[in-house]
Protein backbone atom coordinates (compact mmCIF):
# COMPACT_ATOMS: atom_id res chain seq x y z
CA UNK A 1 0.00 0.00 0.00
CA UNK A 2 1.41 3.08 -1.07
CA UNK A 3 1.90 6.18 1.59
CA UNK A 4 -0.56 9.39 0.10
CA UNK A 5 1.13 11.29 -1.65
CA UNK A 6 2.49 14.68 -0.24
CA UNK A 7 3.08 18.37 -2.24
CA UNK A 8 6.31 17.90 -3.58
CA UNK A 9 8.61 20.46 -1.62
CA UNK A 10 11.90 22.27 -2.97
CA UNK A 11 14.83 19.97 -3.62
CA UNK A 12 18.57 20.72 -2.34
CA UNK A 13 20.47 23.22 -4.54
CA UNK A 14 24.16 22.23 -3.27
CA UNK A 15 26.05 19.09 -3.08
CA UNK A 16 26.74 17.03 -0.38
CA UNK A 17 29.27 14.33 -0.73
CA UNK A 18 28.60 12.48 2.87
CA UNK A 19 32.64 12.04 3.92
CA UNK A 20 34.23 14.09 1.94
CA UNK A 21 37.13 13.61 -1.20
CA UNK A 22 38.24 10.26 -1.18
CA UNK A 23 41.36 8.99 -2.62
CA UNK A 24 40.57 6.52 -5.81
CA UNK A 25 42.48 3.06 -5.33
CA UNK A 26 41.06 1.16 -7.98
CA UNK A 27 42.36 -0.86 -10.99
CA UNK A 28 40.30 -1.87 -13.88
CA UNK A 29 39.18 -5.78 -13.92
CA UNK A 30 38.85 -7.54 -16.66
CA UNK A 31 34.43 -8.92 -17.21
CA UNK A 32 33.12 -10.86 -14.78
CA UNK A 33 30.41 -12.97 -15.21
CA UNK A 34 29.66 -12.81 -11.35
CA UNK A 35 28.70 -8.78 -11.67
CA UNK A 36 25.27 -9.19 -13.23
CA UNK A 37 24.36 -11.65 -10.62
CA UNK A 38 25.45 -9.30 -7.71
CA UNK A 39 23.27 -7.05 -9.80
CA UNK A 40 20.43 -8.99 -8.98
CA UNK A 41 21.27 -9.87 -4.99
CA UNK A 42 21.59 -5.68 -4.90
CA UNK A 43 18.20 -5.72 -6.88
CA UNK A 44 16.11 -7.73 -5.24
CA UNK A 45 17.90 -6.19 -1.76
CA UNK A 46 16.60 -3.05 -2.93
CA UNK A 47 12.66 -3.74 -4.15
CA UNK A 48 12.30 -5.85 -0.40
CA UNK A 49 13.76 -2.12 1.58
CA UNK A 50 11.60 -0.20 -1.02
CA UNK A 51 7.93 -2.45 -0.97
CA UNK A 52 5.83 -1.42 -2.00
CA UNK A 53 6.76 1.68 -3.63
CA UNK A 54 6.41 1.82 -7.71
CA UNK A 55 10.66 2.21 -8.67
CA UNK A 56 11.95 0.99 -11.64
CA UNK A 57 15.74 -0.42 -11.01
CA UNK A 58 18.24 -0.93 -13.87
CA UNK A 59 21.89 -2.33 -13.87
CA UNK A 60 23.74 1.08 -15.51
CA UNK A 61 28.02 1.50 -16.11
CA UNK A 62 30.83 -0.65 -17.13
CA UNK A 63 29.82 -3.73 -14.93
CA UNK A 64 26.44 -3.95 -17.28
CA UNK A 65 28.06 -3.93 -20.64
CA UNK A 66 29.14 -7.56 -21.39
CA UNK A 67 33.20 -8.02 -22.51
CA UNK A 68 33.74 -4.64 -20.74
CA UNK A 69 36.48 -4.32 -17.94
CA UNK A 70 35.60 -2.31 -15.37
CA UNK A 71 36.30 -0.98 -11.50
CA UNK A 72 34.23 -3.46 -9.71
CA UNK A 73 31.96 -1.65 -8.45
CA UNK A 74 28.44 -2.48 -9.61
CA UNK A 75 26.65 0.47 -10.47
CA UNK A 76 22.32 0.76 -9.85
CA UNK A 77 19.75 3.54 -11.07
CA UNK A 78 16.87 3.38 -9.55
CA UNK A 79 13.83 5.88 -9.85
CA UNK A 80 11.41 7.19 -8.13
CA UNK A 81 7.97 9.21 -8.11
CA UNK A 82 9.73 12.45 -5.53
CA UNK A 83 13.26 12.95 -5.48
CA UNK A 84 12.80 15.14 -2.32
CA UNK A 85 10.13 12.64 -0.07
CA UNK A 86 13.64 11.01 0.99
CA UNK A 87 11.40 9.27 3.72
CA UNK A 88 9.73 7.56 0.99
CA UNK A 89 13.35 5.50 -0.44
CA UNK A 90 16.35 7.19 1.56
CA UNK A 91 15.53 5.73 4.85
CA UNK A 92 14.51 2.08 4.39
CA UNK A 93 17.68 2.07 2.25
CA UNK A 94 19.14 3.31 4.88
CA UNK A 95 17.38 0.66 6.83
CA UNK A 96 18.70 -1.94 4.61
CA UNK A 97 22.65 -1.18 5.39
CA UNK A 98 23.05 1.37 2.37
CA UNK A 99 25.50 4.22 3.19
CA UNK A 100 24.36 8.29 2.11
CA UNK A 101 27.64 9.06 0.00
CA UNK A 102 25.78 11.96 -2.54
CA UNK A 103 22.82 14.30 -1.94
CA UNK A 104 22.75 17.52 -4.89
CA UNK A 105 20.01 18.42 -6.61
CA UNK A 106 17.82 15.66 -8.53
CA UNK A 107 20.15 13.22 -7.33
CA UNK A 108 21.05 10.69 -4.29
CA UNK A 109 23.56 8.29 -4.22
CA UNK A 110 24.05 5.98 -1.42
CA UNK A 111 26.10 2.23 -1.49
CA UNK A 112 27.71 -0.39 -0.08
CA UNK A 113 29.90 -0.02 3.44
CA UNK A 114 32.46 -1.95 1.33
CA UNK A 115 31.86 0.78 -1.61
CA UNK A 116 31.32 -2.22 -4.45
CA UNK A 117 27.93 -1.45 -4.90
CA UNK A 118 26.66 2.65 -5.88
CA UNK A 119 22.59 3.18 -5.89
CA UNK A 120 21.89 6.29 -8.17
CA UNK A 121 18.17 7.66 -7.27
CA UNK A 122 16.69 9.72 -9.66
CA UNK A 123 13.21 10.92 -9.89
CA UNK A 124 11.08 9.20 -12.58
CA UNK A 125 11.57 11.11 -16.11
CA UNK A 126 14.78 12.70 -15.53
CA UNK A 127 17.05 12.64 -18.50
CA UNK A 128 19.89 11.55 -16.73
CA UNK A 129 18.21 7.81 -16.51
CA UNK A 130 17.76 7.89 -20.60
CA UNK A 131 21.56 9.15 -20.83
CA UNK A 132 22.58 6.41 -18.17
CA UNK A 133 20.55 3.69 -20.14
CA UNK A 134 19.62 4.13 -23.65
CA UNK A 135 22.68 6.45 -24.51
CA UNK A 136 25.79 5.02 -22.85
CA UNK A 137 24.69 1.33 -21.22
CA UNK A 138 22.77 0.08 -24.44
CA UNK A 139 25.14 1.78 -26.64
CA UNK A 140 28.28 0.45 -25.60
CA UNK A 141 26.70 -3.24 -25.32
CA UNK A 142 26.44 -2.89 -29.03
CA UNK A 143 29.47 -0.90 -30.26
CA UNK A 144 32.49 -2.56 -29.90
CA UNK A 145 34.68 0.71 -31.09
CA UNK A 146 33.27 2.94 -28.52
CA UNK A 147 33.16 0.03 -25.72
CA UNK A 148 37.34 -0.24 -26.82
CA UNK A 149 37.53 3.59 -26.94
CA UNK A 150 35.65 3.33 -23.62
CA UNK A 151 37.97 1.24 -21.77
CA UNK A 152 41.28 2.68 -23.11
CA UNK A 153 40.21 5.89 -22.07
CA UNK A 154 39.38 4.52 -18.35
CA UNK A 155 42.94 2.50 -18.62
CA UNK A 156 44.91 5.59 -19.24
CA UNK A 157 43.79 6.97 -16.76
CA UNK A 158 43.19 4.94 -14.07
CA UNK A 159 47.20 4.70 -14.55
CA UNK A 160 47.45 8.08 -12.82
CA UNK A 161 46.92 9.14 -9.33
CA UNK A 162 43.42 10.43 -8.10
CA UNK A 163 43.11 12.51 -5.19
CA UNK A 164 39.20 12.42 -5.96
CA UNK A 165 36.91 9.54 -7.30
CA UNK A 166 34.67 12.32 -8.51
CA UNK A 167 38.05 14.04 -10.44
CA UNK A 168 38.38 10.33 -11.99
CA UNK A 169 34.87 10.54 -13.16
CA UNK A 170 34.82 14.38 -14.44
CA UNK A 171 38.13 13.45 -16.68
CA UNK A 172 35.91 10.89 -18.69
CA UNK A 173 33.65 13.25 -19.57
CA UNK A 174 34.65 14.63 -22.85
CA UNK A 175 34.88 10.53 -24.12
CA UNK A 176 31.46 9.80 -22.82
CA UNK A 177 30.08 12.99 -24.45
CA UNK A 178 31.84 11.85 -27.72
CA UNK A 179 30.02 8.40 -27.54
CA UNK A 180 26.36 9.77 -26.12
CA UNK A 181 26.51 12.18 -29.43
CA UNK A 182 27.72 8.81 -31.66
CA UNK A 183 24.79 6.80 -29.54
CA UNK A 184 22.32 9.94 -30.66
CA UNK A 185 23.05 9.50 -34.20
CA UNK A 186 22.76 6.20 -34.56
CA UNK A 187 19.50 6.20 -32.86
CA UNK A 188 18.53 9.22 -34.79
CA UNK A 189 17.84 11.68 -32.73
Amino acid sequence: MSRPRTPRRPDVTTLDLVGGPEALAIELHPADERWPGRYLDHRRRIQDALAPADVDIEHIGSTSVPGLAAKPIIDIVVTVDDITAEEDYLDPLLAAGYELRVREPGHRLVRTPERDVHVHLFERGDPAVDEYLLLLRDHLRSDADDRALYEDTKRALLSRRWDDMNDYADAKTDVIVAIKARARAARGQ
